[in-house]
């Protein structure tokens, strides 16, 4: 019984663990839609996703970039027009959170992305 119990405890934060979205399912979870990210509560910047993997980008308070956003293994590239990169994230699922992870880099900052409907203010003129 103590046995079965144990095994019972170990399966209970696999229930919980964080999932990679695959690119399907970043992209059809994102198409369409702007993703705003948030660090520790405060919003940290938003990001339009436009058919064919193209993107509108705007850090809180910044002008908006055009770029695109392509598949590397686990994880999700985004490239910008003046601003090359690449930017590779992974998307990971915790129930129904999404958490954004940078890879190559620790963010000490727990960064969630929700999802909208609302446009980023963009003029013609800034950036796009």
């Amino acid at each position: 019984m103590l046995r079965s119990l144990l095994c019972l405890a170990c399966l209970v934060p696999a229930a919980h663990a964080e999932t990679p979205m695959t690119a399907a399912e970043f992209e059809a979870w994102s198409t369409g839609r702007t993703l705003d990210y948030a660090a520790d509560g405060a919003r940290w910047g938003s990001e339009m996703h436009l058919a064919n993997r193209a993107t509108i980008d705007a850090d809180e308070g910044g002008v908006c970039r055009s770029g695109h956003w392509y598949p590397q293994g686990d994880d999700i590239c985004f490239v910008y027009e003046f601003n090359p990169g690449p930017y590779c994230w992974r998307f990971l699922k915790e129930g129904d959170q999404v958490i954004a992870e940078f890879v190559g880099e620790a963010f000490a900052e727990h960064i969630t992305v929700t999802l909208s409907d609302a446009p980023i203010p963009c003029t013609p003129e800034v950036g796009v």
